[in-house]
Parts: C-alpha cells; sequence; structure tokens
C-alpha cells in the first residue's frame, strides 16, 4: 500500500488538486479545508458521502496530537500539555492566558539539534521534524480541550523553528489562512537561536510575524560555552542578519536574554549587552527591546537562577542606557512549563 496521505497539512488548493488526482469533484477540497483546520476527523465530514469518507480513511493519516497528560497551575491557570503524536512521540505545549488573549506556546520538533546547555528541551537531541499538520494541531487540539480561541502563538517549546523551516513556513500560511484558524501573522512570534542564513530566507518571504532572537550572552566566548550554534554564527554575523532583516521588514526584533546566576548576569554584562545592541541598531534607528528570561533550574545544567535583586539590577542597566527591557513574567511555574522539562521527566519514567 502507498504511504498514506496527510491531509492536514494541506491549503485550500492543494486538497482541491489531491481530490482532482484521486477521482473527486474539485470543490471538495474547499469544502472540507475549513473543517479539518477546527480538527475534524475524516469521520466527522458529514458533508461528504459515507464511501467517500471510508475512502479518505483508507488513505490518510491522523496526524493530529491527542491530549496525554494534562496539568493545570494552582497558581496562575497556565495549562502544560503533552500531546502524543501518530507515531508515539510526545511533544509540549503551554497555554497562557492573558487580558489580550490566549497565548499558545507551541513546538516545532520532537527533541531538538541545537545543545544550548540551559534548556531541557535538547536533552537526548532531535528525534524528527514536526508537519504543519503537527504544528497547527496544537493550536486545534488546545482549543477543542479549553473550549477557548487561541489568539496569539509563540514558537518558543521544544525545538528550533528555523531547523525545520519548510514545514514552519507552511504551518504559519496554513494558521494565517481567513478560512482556517484566521490568526493573524502580527499575533504570532518565532524565536530562534540563530541560523543566519535562514534569517535572511525569513526577511525575504517578509511575514509579518515577530522575530526574537535567542542571545543570551554579550562574547562569542560565553555564547560558544552555552549555545552551541555560535561556533557556526558568531555574535557579529548573527547581529548583521537582524539588522538586515529589520532594514528589509521594517519588523522589530526582539532579544531574549536568559540570566544565568555566576554566567551572565553582572551589571557590566549588561553594559555590554546595551553597546552591543547599540552599535548594531543605532545606525539603523531600530527599535530595541530585551526580553530578560531568569533560567529555568533544570537538573540536567547545574545552571541557577540569580536573586530579585540581580534580576532588577540588569534590567535597570540596560533601561538606564537606553536600551528598552521587560523582565518575562513566569507562568505555571507548578506544572513544569518550562519548555522540555514535562516531556523529559515523562520519558526518564
Amino acid at each position: 500500500m502507498n504511504e498514506k496521505i496527510d491531509l492536514y497539512s494541506m491549503n485550500d488548493v492543494e486538497l482541491s488538486e489531491f481530490f482532482t488526482s484521486i477521482g473527486e469533484a474539485k470543490f471538495r477540497g474547499k469544502q472540507i479545508f475549513p473543517r479539518l483546520q477546527a480538527g475534524d476527523g475524516v469521520e466527522d465530514l458529514t458533508n461528504l458521502s459515507k464511501p467517500l469518507r471510508e475512502k479518505l480513511a483508507a488513505m490518510t493519516l491522523d496526524t493530529l496530537p491527542k491530549v496525554e497528560l494534562k496539568l493545570i497551575s494552582k497558581i496562575d491557570g497556565t495549562v502544560k500539555y503533552l500531546f502524543k503524536l501518530h507515531d508515539g512521540s510526545v511533544i509540549e505545549s503551554v497555554l497562557m492566558r492573558y487580558k489580550h488573549g490566549n497565548t499558545l506556546c507551541i513546538s516545532s520538533q520532537v527533541g531538538c539539534l541545537m545543545g544550548c546547555k540551559f534548556c531541557a528541551s535538547t536533552i537526548g537531541g532531535k528525534v524528527r521534524d514536526l508537519l504543519p499538520s503537527e504544528l497547527v494541531g496544537q493550536i486545534i487540539a488546545a482549543s477543542r480541550d479549553t473550549g477557548e480561541r487561541v489568539s496569539n502563538i509563540v514558537m518558543m517549546g521544544i525545538g528550533e523553528p528555523l531547523d525545520n523551516f519548510d514545514n514552519v513556513i507552511k504551518f504559519l500560511r496554513l494558521v494565517n489562512h481567513p478560512d482556517g484558524l484566521n490568526i493573524g501573522y502580527r499575533h504570532i512570534s518565532l524565536s530562534t537561536c540563530g541560523i543566519v542564513p535562514k534569517i535572511y530566507e525569513l526577511a525575504e518571504i517578509d511575514l509579518p510575524i515577530t522575530l526574537s532572537i535567542s542571545l543570551h550572552a554579550t562574547t562569542d566566548e560565553k555564547r560558544c560555552a552555552i549555545m552551541p550554534i555560535n561556533k557556526k554564527w558568531n555574535i557579529e554575523s548573527l547581529l548583521t542578519a537582524c539588522a538586515d532583516y529589520y532594514e528589509k521588514t521594517q519588523r522589530r526584533i526582539s532579544f531574549e536574554y536568559t540570566l544565568i546566576s555566576g554566567k551572565n548576569d553582572t551589571v557590566e554584562d549588561a553594559r555590554e549587552l546595551a553597546r552591543l545592541l547599540k552599535r548594531a541598531f543605532n545606525k539603523i534607528s531600530a527599535p530595541i527591546h530585551v526580553n530578560l528570561i531568569r533560567v529555568n533550574e533544570v537538573a540536567e545544567t547545574g545552571f541557577r537562577e540569580g536573586s530579585e535583586e540581580s534580576v532588577k539590577r540588569f534590567s535597570d542597566t540596560l533601561n538606564a542606557m537606553g536600551v528598552v527591557a521587560t523582565v518575562r513574567r513566569r507562568l505555571g511555574r507548578d506544572v513544569n512549563a518550562a519548555c522540555g522539562q514535562l516531556r523529559r521527566n515523562v520519558e526518564a519514567r
């Protein structure tokens, strides 16, 4: 038997072409696209005849993630999902509720190849890329489970989005489709540790998403020690790519900086970070924003977070030097909401 087909990764045009290829009416594609993007299974497509539904069921693969485990924070209501995929792999998503709407932090890969020393997601390496259907499926599954609309997407879960470039771009277009989930590009943030060629490629595609750069250090020596990718694309090449990205798209870039006690969290580190970013962006008058993140204490890394006072000193130093800095609000601490921790714990058991 031929390999099964992933209908949920197809847009309406591709679905129409698929139906034509199996001898069915072309209009069926546009007919079922909204239903698939709402999470309906083939058996739910009652606007198709029973023989056609049976034909599709035999041909297609159900790639939508299923809720394997769900934890709800007693502190702030954050929901941590462990989703099981069709091949038995597991990934994580986190639903965070804000006044402006619900934000879902999604995974882009099973595991991660990047090897960042402070991150639980990369322990054990990368298993595989997620399909577009498995990306959008996390949103579908969370919405169906809660009965609430997801209005914002953050691609900061397990995996490196730009290492799964083609599937991620297709996902972005699917999730933005007016007949699908219809989530605006400006409500989507994509975080990368810095695959420089893909930043240039993303700029050429010019989707109005928010690009976030995981920087986490101010010198190549320090960054190489915690982020192996810096050995291939150093800070200078990364910031040059970011400046070019801004000039091409006119979209503000956010810089993520994880504060690790004794590693990168001194006042001098803050001063150097401000100098570094101003050198890279002041000439093109680009706005600079730094999102400060307290390191998640994962047993395997040995990294520890600093005191509230040290975090405030770092933030105050950046702001005093003209670099806008905010400290990320911590949600779901009692449910392992930091990416990779739940998956790691479950797999270890």
